[in-house]
């Protein structure tokens, strides 16, 4: 008897292991939610792109879940209680709803910023967005995941290497802008640093670059046509001309025209001449 429920034991263990093992599949509804593990805002500066009217930040979208073989909707919203950013003013309204493409687990939404707003030189604004699962996902997932703050402006800075260097005179936004549309976004030699002499002949180079500018702009803007910088004659009589970039008609720089002196002076934004 002894023998036999021992070979029952036997069979049972058997037919047990035998069985086909359970599987276990994810099975909960798929979120959506924005993949910026270490802030949950970002910053931006036209200030060292003084010839765009918008330029466009990328928001990195992310699913929690599986991966399918169809594309995907998915929604983005501007979160008004939290945004100064004016929509149509200072960027473009969003999309009625933005895809994930199919076998994708990730993409990135175009988020358009504006800099057609003469204010973002003085401040900055913030543009809060927030995606929800519109037709294909859900939006269980804190809403702090979801979320992202853009704070941008047009605002200018003196820089710490400008004091050392007296040809540059007084410091306006207007002429660090100029500097920058004649030089590009470099930085003049820093004079407390231990090898600043090293610099001195290349920083020499750019403020000279920006004096010839600002000495006779007409003169530079016929030398280098292929700049996209243009000047155009106002037409209230006065002689005085509007310098801007093709790309960005609305941001003009004002050149005065002085008869007596037969001489054309940039102003800065406080209505000042700008000298070297």
């Amino acid at each position: 008897m002894k023998k036999h429920i021992i070979l029952l034991f036997l069979a049972a263990v058997i037919c047990f292991s035998c069985k086909k093992e359970t599987e276990f599949t994810y099975n909960a509804e798929d979120n959506i939610y924005l993949d910026y593990p270490n802030s949950d805002t970002l910053t931006y500066s036209f200030s060292t792109k003084p010839n765009i009217e918008k330029d466009t930040v990328w928001i990195n979208v992310k699913i929690s879940g599986t991966r399918e073989n169809r594309d995907r909707k998915f929604a983005m919203s501007v979160v008004s209680k939290t945004s100064t950013a004016i929509s149509g003013v200072h960027f473009e309204p969003l999309k009625e709803y933005y895809v994930m493409p199919k076998d994708s687990g990730t993409v990135r939404v175009p988020i358009i910023l504006k800099n057609t707003d003469p204010a973002l030189v003085e401040k900055s604004v913030n543009l809060a967005v927030k995606v929800d699962g519109g037709e294909d996902f859900n939006s269980n997932l804190p809403e702090a995941k979801r979320t992202k703050s853009i704070i941008f402006s047009n605002r200018l800075e003196q820089p710490s290497w400008w004091m050392y260097w007296g040809q540059l005179r007084n410091y306006s936004r207007t002429k660090h802008q100029l500097f920058l549309i004649v030089n590009g976004p470099v930085a003049l030699a820093d004079m407390s640093k231990p090898d600043a002499f090293m610099e001195i002949p290349r920083t020499l180079y750019y403020i000279e670059n920006l004096r010839v500018f600002v000495t006779y702009p007409l003169t530079w803007v016929a030398q280098h046509a292929d700049s996209g910088y243009e000047v155009k004659l106002r037409t209230d009589g006065s002689g005085d001309y509007d310098f801007y970039n093709t790309n960005a008609p609305t941001k003009k720089f004002h050149i005065k025209y002085f008869p007596a002196a037969n001489e054309y002076v940039f102003l800065d934004e406080n209505g000042n001449q700008i000298k070297m």
